[in-house]
C-alpha cells in the first residue's frame, strides 16, 4: 500500500515561477531553463509512489535534487507546484496550524548533524520532541527510555552530548525520532558525518529497527554503497529529476542512462546481487523416486559433481553428488542416495554472503519464499554473472528468458513445458516433464 505519494512536483527558485513552470510542462530542461527565464530549477516534474514499510533512499550528486525533495514531502521546502499525499492527507493543501500538527504526528527527521542540545541530557534530548508536544513527564520519560533502549544507549541517559562520541550521538539523534513514534522517518544522510566502521554499524542498526518497528523510511545519500547496505528500493536523481528507480540489482544490472551506468560502474555487484537472481534454472533436477539407473540416463549428457533434488511440488528435497551416484546399484532410489546435512539458501540473500559456500559445497540450492526450488548456483554461475555488463545481457543470467528451466522426474502429474507459467514472486516456475 502507498504511504507517500508525490505527483508532479516541481520547485522553482528564483523569480518567474510561473515561466519556468510552463516551460517544465513544455518538456524543457533545467539548463534549458535557466537559460531562457533564469530560474533555476530545484526538482522537475517529479511523481512515484513510497510503499508503506519500505526503506527508500534517494540518491544523487550534490545539486541533484535529492535533499530538496525530502523537504517537500513534509514541506520543510515548499514544492512549486504538484501534490504530495500522505495517506489520504493532501500535504500540500494544509494550513500552517494544521501542517504543523501534522509534521509532529507523522514524520520523524534525522539529520546529518546531530543538533542535540549541548546543555540537555541524552534522555531530556531524546524526550524534546515529546515535550514540545505538552506530554506528561511520566510519559514521556517513558517513551525515551524505550527508544534509547532500542537504539542501545541505555546506560547513557544521564550524560550529556559532549561525553558520547559521533556515533552514539547520531543514535540519541535517531532515539529522538523514534521517541515521538512518528510513522514515517525521513533521514538526510544521516550517517555521512561517521567514520566508516561507525557508519556501516549504524546502517545495520536501522536495518534491525526497520525490522522491529515496520516504519515507512526515506533516506538521503550520495552513496550507493550505503544504499546496497540499507536495502530497498532507491530513486537515483540529476539536475532535479528522477533519472531512475529500482532495487539496487535492478539498477546496477540494467541501467537506464549512461549518467547512471557511469554512477554504478565501480559497485561490487557480488554486493548487490540476489541469490534468485544468479540461480541456474536450466540445470537438470532430479526427482526423488528416480533409481539409480534412470538417474544416471537422465544427466548422462550433463557432466558435473552434484545434482539437486525435489520433489512433485518443487520441494527442495537434497543434493545428489557424482560419486554416490557412480557407486550406487541399479535400483536405489536417488532419495536413499541424497548427501546428509545439505539445505538451501533464500533467493533474497545477496551473492556475497553465498559464495564461500558455493566454494566449498560446489552447487548450492536456491528456493523462493514457500521453499520451491528456484535452481542452483555453481562457479560458473558466479562468474558468469559477475562478469557481465549491462551492455552484453545475454551473458547474464539476470537476463534469462522464462520457460528455460528444465526438470528431470517422473510422474504423471508433471505438467508439460508449455503450460508453465510464472510464480506470484516474478520467478519462472520450473518446467516439469
Amino acid at each position: 500500500m502507498s504511504r507517500i505519494v508525490l505527483e508532479g512536483i516541481s520547485k522553482i527558485f528564483g523569480h518567474k515561477h510561473v515561466e519556468a513552470v510552463d516551460l517544465i510542462r513544455q518538456g524543457k530542461r533545467k539548463a534549458e531553463i535557466a537559460a531562457s527565464c533564469g530560474a533555476v530549477v530545484g526538482l522537475c516534474d517529479i511523481s512515484f509512489e513510497i510503499v508503506e514499510g519500505e526503506i527508500l533512499t534517494l540518491m544523487g550528486l550534490s545539486g541533484s535534487g535529492k535533499s530538496t525533495l525530502l523537504r517537500c514531502m513534509n514541506r520543510l521546502v515548499e514544492p512549486t507546484c504538484g501534490r504530495i499525499l500522505v495517506g489520504d492527507v493532501d500535504v500540500t493543501r494544509l494550513g500552517r496550524k494544521d501542517l504543523l500538527a501534522f509534521r509532529q504526528k507523522t514524520f520523524g527527521m534525522v539529520f546529518q548533524h546531530f543538533a542535540l542540545l549541548p546543555n540537555r541530557t541524552i534522555l531530556s534530548n531524546v524526550g524534546f520532541g515529546l515535550e514540545l508536544k505538552n506530554v506528561p513527564a511520566a510519559r514521556r520519560t517513558e517513551a525515551a527510555m524505550q527508544a534509547i533502549e532500542l537504539v542501545g544507549l541505555k546506560g547513557w541517559e544521564a550524560k550529556y552530548p559532549h561525553e558520547l562520541s559521533g556515533g552514539m550521538q547520531q543514535r540519541a539523534g535517531l532515539a529522538r525520532a523514534l521517541a515521538a513514534d512518528a510513522e514515517i522517518l525521513l533521514m538526510d544522510e544521516a550517517f555521512s558525518a561517521l567514520d566508516p566502521l561507525i557508519r556501516r554499524d549504524m546502517q545495520a542498526e536501522l536495518r534491525d529497527l526497520q525490522r522491529k518497528l515496520k516504519k515507512t523510511i526515506v533516506f538521503v545519500s550520495h552513496d550507493l554503497d550505503e544504499a546496497v547496505a540499507l536495502g530497498g528500493r532507491i530513486v537515483l536523481m540529476k539536475d532535479g529529476e528522477v533519472v531512475q528507480i529500482g532495487q539496487p540489482e535492478e539498477v546496477v544490472a540494467r541501467p537506464a542512462t549512461e549518467y547512471v551506468a557511469r554512477f554504478v560502474e565501480h559497485i561490487d555487484r557480488a554486493a548487490v546481487m540476489r541469490a534468485g537472481q544468479v540461480a541456474d534454472r536450466s540445470a537438470p533436477v532430479l526427482a526423488p523416486t528416480l533409481t539409480a539407473s534412470e538417474a544416471r540416463a537422465r544427466i548422462a549428457a550433463e557432466g558435473g559433481d552434484a545434482w539437486l533434488v525435489a520433489d512433485a511440488d518443487r520441494r527442495f528435497a537434497g543434493r545428489l553428488r557424482a560419486d554416490r551416484l557412480a557407486g550406487a546399484r541399479p535400483g536405489d532410489t536417488v532419495a536413499s542416495l541424497l548427501e546428509s546435512g545439505a539445505d538451501a539458501v533464500a533467493a533474497e540473500a545477496r551473492l556475497d554472503a553465498v559464495l564461500a559456500r558455493v566454494a566449498t559445497e560446489g552447487c548450492v540450492a536456491v528456493v523462493d519464499p514457500d521453499g520451491r526450488l528456484i535452481g542452483g548456483i555453481a562457479s560458473r554461475d558466479v562468474v558468469r554473472a559477475l562478469a557481465a555488463r549491462p551492455d552484453h545481457p545475454e551473458t547474464s543470467s539476470l537476463h534469462k528468458p522464462a520457460g528455460a528451466e528444465r526438470w528431470t522426474g517422473t510422474s504423471p502429474n508433471f505438467p508439460s513445458t508449455r503450460s508453465a507459467t510464472k510464480a506470484s514472486t516474478g520467478s519462472p516456475t520450473m518446467a516439469l516433464g
